[in-house]
């Protein structure tokens, strides 16, 4: 594998002898001084040029870096699928290589190369010195924030409303949709209320990265692994199991950031969907109605 001194040696020779190429800036998670290094560090790279059109007309030069696994062309996938995408604008290879590298590569004209957009921007080469100063790179663009009282709202009902969705889907043992719907519904809002937590927890000065990939790093173990276990898989009382362990986990972490916050948090409708799960779970498959007969208690969050 080649070293990062070859990478970016390499990345810079091309750019230092190709005319066409007139300034180079690098973002993403090399550049964030928070991120550990390690071997699957993409080089997010952007060659300013003075025209993109030469350049994805004829890519036998993308050859010089390295011998390609596969690669792909976002821009180019999006305009061939008829959407309204400018190549002369922006246009880029995410390129992987033999070696275990990957380089993500783009090319804009030197009118769009706009390097205070991104606050992680590194700039590596001018040869015309055309870029603006810029400030040593920070990954404060993509700290948690601090949620507004609707926001936080808005988020546990989502939570809580969504359920219902996952109960009725599993009763018909309707797992892709299941999965949807608990995946991009209420364990999103899960994750979402984990990051405020975490947030909150640390003055909001912090991220937790894409996806919150580092979300592990800021929750104890033992909550660390309970969150782990509201992930599902195709088996229908597992999907249940898991989804009481969110609801708890969901509940606790609202419940305690709502007081910190000084939030109102809405504890009947909790209790009101809480025990409308619970009693979907119970119905039989041959049941003509899905009446709650008993009213949710306000008392507790008690799980049977």
């Amino acid at each position: 594998m080649r070293s990062e001194k070859e990478m970016m040696e390499l990345i810079l020779s091309v750019a230092r002898k190709d005319e066409r190429i007139r300034a180079v800036y690098m973002n993403g998670s090399r550049t964030n001084p928070n991120v550990k290094k390690d071997i699957f560090q993409d080089y997010d790279i952007v060659y300013v040029v003075k025209e993109n059109r030469p350049f994805y007309e004829d890519e036998r030069w993308i050859d010089r870096f390295g011998e390609r696994l596969y690669m792909q062309c976002p821009e180019k996938m999006d305009k061939d699928r008829g959407q309204a995408v400018d190549l002369d604008q922006c246009f880029g290879w995410l390129m992987q290589f033999q070696d275990g590298n990957r380089l993500d590569l783009h090319v804009v004209p030197v009118e769009k190369a706009n390097v205070m957009e991104d606050k992680l921007c590194v700039i590596l080469l001018d040869k015309d010195h055309i870029l603006p100063s810029i400030q040593p790179p920070t990954d404060e663009d993509y700290w948690i924030r601090k949620p507004s009282e609707p926001e936080f709202l808005a988020c546990a009902n989502e939570f809580w409303w969504c359920l219902n969705n996952v109960a009725k889907g599993l009763w018909r043992e309707e797992i892709p949709y299941v999965h949807a719907m608990y995946t991009e519904g209420s364990h999103a809002q899960l994750l979402k209320m984990l990051n405020w937590k975490v947030g909150y927890e640390n003055g909001f000065c912090l991220s937790t990265g894409k996806a919150s990939k580092y979300l592990k790093d800021y929750l104890p173990e033992d909550l660390w692994g309970r969150f782990l276990k509201t992930y599902i898989t195709g088996d229908i009382p597992q999907i249940w199991d898991a989804m009481f362990i969110m609801c708890d986990l969901f509940q606790e972490t609202a419940t305690e950031l709502g007081g910190r916050l000084g939030y109102a948090y809405n504890i009947q409708e909790a209790e009101a969907s809480y025990q409308y799960v619970k009693h979907v779970r119970t119905l039989p498959k041959d049941a003509k109605g899905c009446l709650l007969y008993t009213s949710p208690s306000p008392r507790d969050m008690r799980r049977s």
